[in-house]
């Protein structure tokens, strides 16, 4: 039976490979890799402020990832409407404020721009009363499906490019963030004082909670989707200057290009195509 999906779960277990499959090693093409494998860390004090701290994944964020939507993007489930991509679920709201500003966009949307059109009734909640984007025959009601005049993908992530904006503006949180995650850690210190910790790292199946099991094929590790000619912390620089303000992103970067320069394979991430090839 099909687990229900929260936007925003925390952690239990593995995918949907067997444990044959797992049991793969990393010196082999492999479609998706086990979730658990070396990575290398690193933490470091918040610049823009001294009692926040960062702890950041290198391993994921200069590895070669990156959205292949509508270029061998299979989508999380096999019996998925085509060219919906991880969009099958609708996208739950952070906050209030989350889904305000995304209200906002809705509006500038039309019947020739977004193939479900309807402004007035494009939310709902799940079972546990969260809310989120409305699912239309299903896939999230914002997801135009493949030959629609108006343009294929989500509608809002069009309205972005059409207005030369970040899609980071107009989509819901969840929905620009993938597979990027970010949580917090309040850590308690032996002399007593305490430290929040935001904690950047790959949204990997665990991030979906429970149903992560059932996903049947899943990007983040999935060796067909790490094909990036930027790294992570690159490619998505707009998202994590926003998830970490740009003084930490700033320093995030040094870090990442000083892991790159000297970790001669060290804690490779092992989707990367330099991961797959034998020494």
């Amino acid at each position: 039976m099909r687990r229900h999906l929260p936007a925003r779960a925390n952690l239990p277990p593995s995918a949907s490979l067997t444990s044959e499959a797992r049991a793969v090693t990393y010196s082999g093409v492999v479609p998706e890799v086990p979730l658990d494998f070396p990575r290398a860390w690193v933490e470091f004090p918040d610049p823009a402020d001294d009692e926040l701290a960062f702890r950041c994944d290198l391993t994921w964020l200069t590895s070669s990832w990156t959205c292949i939507f509508g270029n061998g993007c299979q989508g999380i489930y096999a019996d998925q409407p085509p060219g919906v991509g991880c969009c099958t679920l609708g996208a739950h709201f952070s906050d209030k404020d989350d889904e305000k500003r995304v209200k906002k966009f809705v509006k500038q949307l039309t019947p020739e721009t977004w193939q479900h059109y309807d402004p007035k009734n494009w939310t709902e909640k799940d079972d546990e009363g969260a809310r989120k984007t409305r699912v239309v025959d299903g896939a999230c009601i914002f997801a135009n499906r493949p030959g629609f005049a108006g343009g294929e993908g989500c509608a809002l992530h069009g309205l972005a490019l059409r207005t030369d904006r970040h899609f980071l503006e107009t989509k819901p949180d969840v929905c620009w963030q993938l597979p990027i995650r970010r949580t917090y850690d309040r850590v308690k210190r032996a002399d007593g004082t305490e430290l929040l910790v935001t904690v950047i790292a790959e949204y990997d199946r665990r991030g979906w909670g429970e149903g992560g099991h059932d996903l049947d094929w899943y990007c983040s590790g999935n060796t067909e989707a790490h094909v990036g000619t930027e790294p992570v912390y690159v490619s998505m620089r707009a998202e994590l200057v926003e998830l970490m303000g740009q003084k930490g992103y700033d320093e995030l970067t040094r870090l990442c290009e000083e892991h790159l320069a000297y970790r001669r394979r060290f804690a490779l991430h092992p989707a990367d195509p330099k991961a797959r090839k034998t020494p």
